[in-house]
C-alpha cells in the first residue's frame, strides 16, 4: 500500500447484546429516577395552587404569608403544648410541610398552659403577643379586650395576652345542634374512642384529662358554651322556632379567639359548630 492511498477506517467492535441491554436498563433507571424526583418536588406545589385547605394556626400566629415565611419548622411549639393540640404539616400541605397547625375537631387548644407556651417557645416571632409595627392588622382580627381565661377568673391576672384572634367559631349546621332541637345530652361527648384531652378545673387545674373520662348530663346541650375556655366568647340564647316552641341556639360573641374547643366538644357528627381558621370578626350574624 502506497503512502498516498487512504487507509481503511478502523472499525470499533460491535457492542454485545448483553451490554446493550444493560446500557438500556441503566438509561431507563436514570429517566425513572429523574421523573420521580421531579414528581415528588411538584407535590409540594399542588396543594398550594389548589388552596383547598386553610389551616388553623396556633395562637399568636402572624398572617398566613408572614407565618409561612418566618416559621423555621423547629417544632418547639409542638413540644410545649400540654394537650398536644399542635401538629406539623404533612407533605399534602405543600409549602406548609412541617409548619404547625391545629386540627380542632381532633384536639383543640384549650389554653391548659395558661400563658400560651407555644408563643413563649417560638424563636422567630412567627407566634407572637406583639406583632411588629410594619406588619398590618386585618380588620376584625384584633380582640376588643384581652380574653379572660375562665380557669384563671379568680386569679389576680385572669387574662391572656392575646391581641388578635386566630379564628372564629360559627354554627355551621344549626339543624344538627341538639340545643336547637331542644335536646339534652348524657354520656361521653365524643364517645369512648376519642383521644382528645381538656383541662377540667373541678378535676385538676394543671393536668388535662381525656374527654372520655369526663361524662356529661345536660337537660339542654350546652357543651360548646360551658366548655369554652374564654369568658363571654359564646352564649346560649333562646329563640322560638317555626312551630312556636322555645329553643336555644349557641351564639358566638366578639370575644371568640378561635381556639376550637366548641368544635372539639360538640357531640354530634359532623360537628354542628366549627371554627373558621384565620377568620375575622364580622359581627353577630355569624
Amino acid at each position: 500500500m502506497s503512502e498516498n492511498e487512504p487507509r481503511p477506517a478502523a472499525h470499533k467492535p460491535a457492542m454485545s447484546i448483553e451490554k446493550a441491554q444493560k446500557a438500556r436498563r441503566k438509561f431507563l433507571q436514570s429517566v425513572g429516577l429523574t421523573a420521580g424526583i421531579v414528581g415528588i418536588s411538584l407535590l409540594g406545589y399542588i396543594p398550594v395552587t389548589s388552596a383547598r385547605t386553610t389551616r388553623l394556626r396556633p395562637p399568636g400566629a402572624l398572617d398566613e404569608a408572614d407565618f409561612l415565611s418566618s416559621c423555621i419548622k423547629c417544632g418547639q411549639c409542638v413540644q410545649v403544648c400540654p394537650v398536644a393540640a399542635i401538629k406539623l404539616g404533612d407533605i399534602d400541605d405543600g409549602f406548609g410541610l412541617g409548619v404547625p397547625y391545629i386540627a380542632a375537631r381532633d384536639q383543640a387548644c384549650d389554653f391548659s398552659c395558661d400563658a400560651v407556651q407555644c408563643i413563649l417557645a417560638c424563636p422567630t416571632g412567627s407566634l407572637t403577643y406583639h406583632k411588629p409595627d410594619f406588619l398590618g392588622v386585618r380588620a376584625g382580627a384584633p380582640l376588643a379586650h384581652a380574653p379572660i381565661l375562665k380557669a384563671k377568673e379568680n386569679d389576680a391576672e385572669p387574662s391572656l395576652n392575646l391581641k388578635e384572634r386566630f379564628g372564629v367559631a360559627r354554627l355551621a349546621r344549626p339543624e344538627s345542634c341538639l340545643a336547637v332541637q331542644g335536646k339534652g345530652f348524657k354520656g361521653q361527648a365524643r364517645g369512648p374512642a376519642f383521644k382528645g384531652e381538656m383541662r377540667y378545673v373541678d378535676v385538676d387545674r394543671w393536668a388535662p384529662i381525656p374527654v372520655r373520662d369526663h361524662p356529661y348530663e345536660r337537660d339542654i346541650c350546652d357543651l360548646c358554651v360551658t366548655e369554652c375556655p374564654i369568658k363571654d366568647a359564646i352564649s346560649l340564647q333562646p329563640f322560638v322556632n317555626e312551630a312556636g316552641d322555645q329553643r336555644f341556639m349557641p351564639v358566638v360573641q366578639e370575644q371568640c379567639v378561635g381556639c376550637g374547643v366548641c368544635e372539639m366538644i360538640c357531640p354530634v357528627e359532623p360537628a354542628a359548630i366549627v371554627v373558621d381558621a384565620q377568620a375575622v370578626w364580622k359581627g353577630a350574624a355569624r
